[in-house]
């Protein structure tokens, strides 16, 4: 068990990207409907669009994941080190206008995106 004084870092391959998880880590959550007959393009964009959010400072990691009882709905959860680094960092970044152009037009409705962060 993790108490606020402890942490783990974890290295990916390519990236060496830390994540350290402590209590101020936020977890980004969006349900994301896509057009049905547009999933292929939508997983296609998306693999380009993964490569911008995990170069943004303050950003932990992500995970896409598809519905199986619903094909075209998707989830995204984005861990970040603190809320402002998705609200205001990623969001009012360049690269946030080309996280846009690859992936808002595949969703119908656009989504909600919410943040949760670790109870005490």
């Amino acid at each position: 068990m993790l108490t606020k004084e402890a942490s783990a870092t974890y290295e990916t391959d390519s990236s060496f990207l830390r994540m350290t998880r402590n209590e101020n880590m936020i977890l980004e959550v969006a349900i994301l409907n896509v057009i049905p007959n547009l999933t292929a393009e939508f997983e296609a964009a998306f693999a380009k669009a993964e490569r911008i959010i995990a170069s943004i400072e303050g950003y932990i990691s992500h995970q896409l994941q598809k519905c199986i009882e619903e094909p075209a709905k998707y989830i995204l959860l984005v861990n970040w080190t603190d809320l402002e680094a998705h609200t205001i960092g990623f969001r009012g970044s360049e690269e946030y206008q080309e996280w846009k152009a690859l992936l808002h037009h595949f969703y119908d409705p656009f989504p909600t995106v919410e943040h949760y962060e670790p109870l005490p």
